[in-house]
């Protein structure tokens, strides 16, 4: 597997770059050579941000991670990477390496839950411009912001992302 590593307001030190490595290898099992994985390692004030994307014949599997140094970032990203993978077995067990996952077990088999509808909410889907939208979802406290996009006439979504920045959803009817 090929690895990079892109790091922003941070220089990745040989150690650092024999342990990505050394942990990374461990995907070898699932990918062939022809595979890529880029590390994006980004410096914060307190914390240390990871990204890991593996890009495989059309396929993306991507983790994140926010710890105090990238050690323990790569700690929590890889069995992300992992559970994805597995998750994922079923559709990617055609493109990845032959018989990755013959004889092994990741973890154990998930027990299957009925989940049930416990609760339903209405509310007034208002319309908004995006940036209007985005006041609104500031002051309503939650993690998500429904709205009636004036400038599409289409249904979209704020949400609060882990890294503290509102991402926006766009669903496109196919």
């Amino acid at each position: 597997m090929k690895i990079e590593i892109v790091a922003k307001n941070y220089h990745v030190n040989q150690d650092l770059k024999d342990v990505l490595g050394k942990k990374i290898s461990k995907l070898d099992k699932y990918f062939d050579d022809d595979s890529n994985c880029k590390i994006y390692l980004k410096k914060e004030k307190k914390d240390a941000k990871m990204e890991v994307s593996l890009a495989y014949q059309g396929q993306l599997i991507r983790a994140e991670a926010k710890a105090e140094n990238f050690y323990d970032a790569i700690d929590i990203a890889l069995p992300k990477v992992e559970r994805q993978i597995y998750k994922h077995r079923t559709k990617l067990e055609d493109k990845l390496k032959k018989g990755a996952f013959k004889g092994e077990k990741l973890f154990e088999e998930p027990v299957e839950e009925d989940f049930r509808l416990v609760k339903t909410k209405q509310f007034e889907v208002k319309p908004l411009t995006v940036e209007d939208a985005i006041v609104e979802f500031e002051l309503s406290g939650y993690g998500f912001y429904v709205f009636l996009d004036v400038e599409t006439n289409t249904v979209k979504v704020l949400y609060l992302r882990d890294d503290g920045n509102i991402g926006l959803i766009d669903p496109i009817v196919s």
